[in-house]
């Protein structure tokens, strides 16, 4: 019995999807969860994992085609229901047209503007990933345009409707964006030096490529660093870790750092807005959502915890958790790696003493969180040093926004926040 593989919701306000990487091919077997297809839209790239496992039978698309949600884009079996794959009615449909070739595949596509000229297919196995929105995609196979051939004008060579005209009507490519060089240096030939190996980036580390390279180029970028002493909190912590566990959740830092950081945001708006250049505005946000890096083997995820100022750190925790679980699954929806105003980092579980993470555009700030450890501080009025747990983090900041010294009073509040946990019950 065949079964048919349908793409799942896009998310909302995603009428379409690109396919940019086609993982298997016909006679592959697949296990349940495996991706077979990478796809693009406007807002990520994702992996397309398999509902059920079993055989390729038939694909339905290729590398270009535009997709839908819920589209037919393969059938998957056991091996022995090919023909099962087939429409029953196709010997009953009327031959195709001696100037209509016919179609290979069931897979819908979308309608295209009438244009004399056929817009050209890109090759089999091209896996390039093409940072233009599905809207651009559109225009090109209408005007007949290679996208592979056009520079992009935008952050990371970003391809816009106007390059796409500006190539359609023979004009010259344009200006690489401020930051960024004109083309890529092409790499050396390493395998004279020895022996080498490739492989293809995934889905995930693809879109990083891309979100680091826009936003290195984009924002002026500050670090400032701190530290906190957290001996108090960290014995709260294990204080009320049971009690976070019976609700199905593990009382970390980070759950604990979400809810002072909302706190931080409330204080300090400017830290929780964005930049608008076209209009000359700074955009504050009336919510607070929090994206949290988390590792997983397939590359950096950063899943979004919701309205953060509005719930409790144990509540935190559980959902952190549930998030987290997702993310290293492969589980996440678009939805929930969207919409955060601002970023925390904990690489306090690995190790180190300090970094500077990278500013998630359209963000104009995110917290680096390193490894707490006991280190001798002076008590003045006992005259004498005590072990105290010492936890160091920085702040990278988007300058054109944020001064230094709001840095440094945004990250001093953070540190009592954590140094004092009863200040929470006022300012959180």
């Amino acid at each position: 019995m065949a079964t048919e593989l349908k793409l799942p919701e896009l998310g909302d306000n995603v009428a379409s999807a690109v396919v940019v990487g086609v993982l298997v091919k016909e006679g592959d077997t697949l296990e349940a969860g495996q991706p077979f297809l990478e796809l693009e839209t406007d807002k990520a790239v994702m992996e397309v994992p398999a509902p059920a496992g079993g055989k390729v039978e038939k694909l339905m698309v290729k590398p270009g085609d535009e997709v839908k949600s819920g589209q037919v884009v393969g059938m998957l079996g056991d091996g022995t229901s090919a023909a099962a794959s087939v429409p029953a009615k196709s010997e009953a449909s009327p031959p195709p047209s001696p100037e209509e070739p016919k179609p290979q595949t069931p897979a819908p596509q979308p309608t295209p503007a009438p244009a004399p000229v056929k817009p050209p297919a890109l090759s089999a196995g091209t896996h390039k990933l093409i940072p233009a929105a599905p809207s651009v995609r559109r225009l090109a196979r209408e005007l007949g345009v290679d996208l592979l051939q056009v520079v992009g004008s935008g952050p990371a060579y970003r391809i816009s409707e106007s390059d796409v005209r500006r190539y359609a009507d023979g004009g010259a490519a344009p200006v690489a964006p401020a930051g960024l060089p004109a083309a890529a240096p092409t790499l050396p030939e390493f395998s004279k030096f020895g022996p080498t190996r490739r492989e293809a980036m995934s889905g995930v580390r693809r879109a990083t490529v891309r979100s680091m390279a826009q936003a290195w180029s984009l924002i002026p970028m500050v670090t400032h660093f701190d530290k906190a002493d957290v001996t108090e909190i960290e014995a709260l912590r294990k204080k009320y870790g049971p009690r976070a566990e019976k609700r199905g959740g593990k009382l970390t830092m980070t759950a604990i750092l979400l809810k002072v950081v909302a706190a931080a945001l409330r204080q300090f708006p400017k830290f929780n807005a964005s930049i608008d250049t076209a209009s000359n505005e700074i955009v504050f946000k009336d919510y607070v959502h929090i994206g949290v890096a988390v590792d997983t083997p397939n590359g950096l995820l950063v899943p979004v915890i919701r309205d953060v100022d509005k719930k409790g750190v144990i509540t935190l925790a559980v959902e952190l958790g549930e998030i987290a679980a997702k993310a290293r699954d492969r589980k996440l929806t678009p939805e929930e790696m969207q919409g955060a105003s601002f970023t925390i980092s904990n690489l306090g579980g690995i190790g180190g003493t300090g970094f500077t993470p990278i500013v998630n555009w359209p963000e104009v700030a995110i917290m680096g969180v390193s490894r707490s450890e006991m280190q001798p501080v002076w008590n003045a009025e006992k005259g004498a040093f005590e072990p105290r747990l010492i936890m160091p983090f920085s702040l990278t900041y988007d300058h054109r926004l944020i001064d230094g010294a709001d840095a440094a009073r945004f990250c001093r509040f953070v540190a009592e926040m954590l140094e004092d946990p009863f200040l929470l019950g006022f300012e959180g």
